[in-house]
Parts: structure tokens; C-alpha cells; sequence
């Protein structure tokens, strides 16, 4: 069903509720709206997430998926306009026109994918913090390649990439300090042959590990067989890996998720900045397991990743937020 027709339908559904069984009293309706593909990663994990609590009777889920930001804010008003509880989405690109939505209706809670502050009463943001697990899985790249070089490819030069890149090269640094990095940034959010070509580059120029940002990389440390590590969803199972992606860095949106459904639920929500619910402390990022790799890392680098990932769930150590884009060292 296409994005349109499935958005008629529920919008028509919607209309009938008055005349229907209602909904139970601990059930809301929540909207997910993505400018990509669900299968896309980031778009995924929010997807999933929203999946998850409709399976578990908590949320009526319901979503459109390949909305361009031109067609963004006239998908946002109808689905606000439909009586929805909370949409969850994205407004890189459009902040301005989505908040001007929320202002327009209040009853609604809004949390939004956004680099910028929360907004008035009921728009929230949120944006992806799994820098901390990125330094880990950094100190254990530095501790596996031999050639001292790493390459690193990602999507666009934005803050919430670069800051995942900065906490990689932190962390090899932090256990290599001879490491050097290759950064490249393919234009795209989902384009696997270009960043394929990238990766190709990059390890023709040296690098025998790789930092997967962007889908495709992977498949090229596997013809070029070379390691990888990656990033959002655990690379080594998800995305053919196997052998080949030692441990990724996991963005975990449930914890963040179920918190905006309680609070519309108990009609507390307001804007806030979940920054804190997309971190290790809160359950919001992790390393994923290094499955086939348990035995093939130095046994020293997993103490120390180990302790360090301790350390930063007790609070004891503050891995840098760095949004500034990185440049190649070699």
C-alpha cells in the first residue's frame, strides 16, 4: 500500500472512531513519519521501537514511510489533524515548519528527530547519541590494525555523525596513539555502491579496518578482507557481516520512546530535550556483542572496554560530544 492510500485509510478510520468500540483507556495513538525507507537503519530503530509497544498493547502504531521535506509538513498537519496523541519523526532540514505545526496544535506531542532545543509546550527533540559505544568500539579497532590506518566512511558532515566519528577516533587513539584516519562522506543516507566505492578507496590508500557508518562498506571489507565495525543496528548479523564486522554500535530509541508514550499517557508531556535517553546510561546506546570475535580481541582491550563502559555508565568518565566535522589525518 502506498504511503498516500495507507494515510487515507487510517485518517477514514480515524473519523469512524466515534461510532466505534473506543480504545482502551491505556491505549494512545501514535504516528510515525520517515523521510526514508523503514528498512533504512536510523528510520528502523524508531520503527521498531514504535512497533514494539503496538505489540505490546500499549500504542495504536501507525506510520508513513519516503516523505520527502517537501511533503513533510502537509503529512505532519494530517496526521495532527486526525486527533493522533503523539507523532515521532524527523525535522532535520524543515525545524522552522514543524514547530509552526506543533504551535498549531497544541494537543498533539510532538518528538522529533532534530539537531536544534525543544520547543514551546509539547515539541520535544531528540538526535543520536551513541558516541560512547563508538569509543569503545574505537579502542578495540586501534588494538587490531596492523597497518595503523582506519578508514571511515559516512553519510553527510553533520553533527551527529561527526560526533560518532570523533569518539572512534578518540577511543583507537586512546590505545594507538600511531593511528590515522581516512574520512570520507558519500552525499547520501542510503546509496550501499557509493559507499562501497568509497571503502574501496580508502583501503587501496592503506586502511585494513573499517568504520561502517553508511551501508555498503561491509560488503566491501568482505571482498577486500579486511575487519569492520558498525553502526546503529549490529552490522555483524543485520547486514551480512558475519566475519567480517567485529562489534557495532547499538542506538536503542525504546527506552526514549516508551518515556514521550508515558508521559502523553499520564498528561504530563512537555518539550524536552531527550538527548539523555539516546545514551548508555539510559539504555539508549550500547557495543554489541562481538559474536564470532569473542575470542579473536585482545583479552587486555576487552578489560579495558570493560571498565571503561563501567565508567561511563557510573558517570565516572564523559566521552567528548564533538560536532565539528572530521578530517582525514593521512
Amino acid at each position: 500500500m502506498s504511503m498516500k492510500s495507507k494515510l487515507s485509510t487510517w485518517l477514514l478510520a480515524s473519523a469512524l472512531a466515534v461510532s466505534s468500540t473506543p480504545l482502551l483507556a491505556d491505549t494512545i495513538k501514535v504516528a510515525g513519519i520517515y523521510t526514508q525507507p523503514i528498512q533504512q537503519k536510523w528510520d528502523a530503530r524508531l520503527h521498531q521501537a514504535l512497533q514494539a509497544l503496538e505489540d505490546a498493547g500499549e500504542i495504536e502504531y501507525d506510520y508513513s514511510e519516503k516523505v520527502a521535506n517537501t511533503d513533510y509538513v502537509r503529512v505532519l498537519r494530517e496526521y495532527s489533524e486526525s486527533g493522533v496523541d503523539l507523532i515521532v519523526g524527523e525535522a532535520f532540514g524543515i525545524s522552522r515548519e514543524a514547530r509552526k505545526v506543533a504551535d498549531d496544535y497544541p494537543d498533539t506531542a510532538y518528538l522529533m528527530g532534530d539537531p536544534f532545543e525543544p520547543h514551546g509546550s509539547n515539541f520535544s527533540v531528540f538526535d543520536n547519541y551513541i558516541h560512547e559505544p563508538c569509543y569503545l568500539m574505537g579502542m578495540i579497532a586501534g588494538s587490531m590494525t596492523e597497518s595503523n590506518r582506519i578508514g571511515m566512511v559516512g553519510g553527510y558532515p553533520i553533527g551527529e555523525v561527526n560526533r560518532l566519528f570523533h569518539a572512534f577516533m578518540a577511543g583507537a587513539k586512546s590505545v594507538n596513539p600511531e593511528v590515522e584516519f581516512k574520512v570520507t562522506f558519500i552525499g547520501s543516507w542510503y546509496d550501499p555502491p557509493k559507499a562501497k566505492e568509497a571503502a574501496f578507496a580508502q583501503i587501496e590508500a592503506g586502511a585494513d579496518i573499517m568504520y561502517a557508518e553508511r551501508a555498503g562498506v561491509v560488503d566491501a571489507a568482505r571482498e577486500k578482507g579486511i575487519l569492520a565495525f558498525g553502526n546503529v543496528n549490529d552490522m555483524n548479523k543485520e547486514e551480512n557481516g558475519t566475519d567480517v564486522v567485529v562489534t557495532s554500535a547499538l542506538w536503542h530509541m525504546e527506552n526514549a520512546i516508551s518515556h514521550a508514550v508515558e508521559r502523553v499517557k499520564a498528561g504530563s508531556f512537555s518539550a524536552e530535550n531527550y538527548k539523555e535517553w539516546t545514551m548508555m546510561a539510559k539504555g539508549g546506546a550500547s557495543l554489541a556483542p562481538y559474536h564470532e570475535f569473542e575470542d579473536r580481541i585482545d583479552p587486555d582491550i576487552k578489560s579495558r572496554v570493560e571498565q571503561t563502559s563501567a565508567e561511563i555508565l557510573a558517570g565516572d568518565l564523559t566521552i567528548d560530544i564533538n560536532d565539528e566535522e572530521p578530517k582525514s589525518t593521512y
